[in-house]
């Protein structure tokens, strides 16, 4: 009989920050990946509105919707995996109370995520206020967020200079809002350490440097499904790109040149006696 996989939950990433341990998270958008995620050690799954790059063919985030997310939240639940579940409330999902908190309700009762993620600081604590007060954990994104592509006039770096203590300012006001944990993105390596300090909840980063709690990757990026995409924060664990497309091709020449199907593969006629 197989070990039954203990279920992570918001205490759980909140005893491994006090005790040092550092958090891993990846995001994941259907219940292939979800499976083999299950059999790995993975902290924390984040379902993201990346998904609208990745899986979705968009050049942005911010066409994502709310059944989007939902479809593919129930996607990754239907496998139970043993991690602590995130769903991102997409762009426009938020921007009321009363839209915060029916959008959150969604990811929680038709998802079945354990929390939600939004982004902003001080302009959203309303927000986190009122979904945290009906009991559902809020994941605040901070630095660089996506969703917001088109003020920052691009992919670039935030928290820099004098923009650091705005952030931190920021990270403390969403905490005392209600936020459960934080993730930066594209922040200086000594920016987010200081917000580390800032703060006691979890600090998750992706290009937010070593110095915090823990890490996020966007899956499909750090498999190497799109070599063309490079940013700096990213590592890449595999370059499956080729390695598809390699397959790919191999099984079109075997089954143009009659290759595949091989005997093996077929079924044989039975007699009935």
């Amino acid at each position: 009989m197989s070990k039954a996989i203990k279920q992570k939950t918001l205490h759980t990433l909140k005893k491994m920050k006090k005790s040092g341990q550092p958090i891993s998270m990846i995001t994941c958008y259907d219940s292939a990946f979800a499976r083999i995620i299950a059999q790995s050690n993975i902290d924390a799954i984040l379902i993201g509105d990346s998904m609208g790059n990745v899986v979705m063919g968009m050049d942005h985030t911010l066409q994502v919707t709310v059944d989007d997310i939902v479809h593919h939240c129930k996607s990754v639940t239907r496998v139970q995996t043993g991690c602590f579940v995130i769903a991102d409330l997409p762009f426009g999902s938020y921007a009321t109370v009363e839209k915060a908190i029916d959008s959150s309700v969604r990811m929680i009762k038709e998802g079945g995520a354990a929390a939600i993620k939004l982004e902003g600081g001080e302009e959203v604590c309303e927000q986190i206020r009122a979904i945290a007060q009906i009991g559902i954990p809020v994941v605040g994104h901070l630095g660089f967020t996506p969703q917001s592509l088109h003020k920052f006039g691009g992919y670039r770096v935030q928290g820099r200079g004098d923009q650091s203590s705005a952030l931190i300012s920021n990270a403390k006001a969403i905490e005392k809002a209600g936020a459960e944990m934080i993730v930066l993105e594209m922040v200086p390596s000594e920016v987010a350490k200081e917000v580390v300090k800032s703060v006691n909840v979890p600090v998750i980063g992706i290009g937010a440097g070593s110095e915090i709690d823990g890490q996020v990757l966007v899956l499909h990026d750090m498999l190497g499904f799109d070599m063309s995409f490079q940013p700096t924060f990213l590592k890449r664990y595999m370059q499956l790109e080729s390695q598809i497309k390699g397959a790919l091709d191999q099984y079109c020449q075997e089954v143009k040149s009659k290759v595949f199907p091989a005997e093996e593969h077929g079924y044989q006629n039975e007699n009935k006696s």
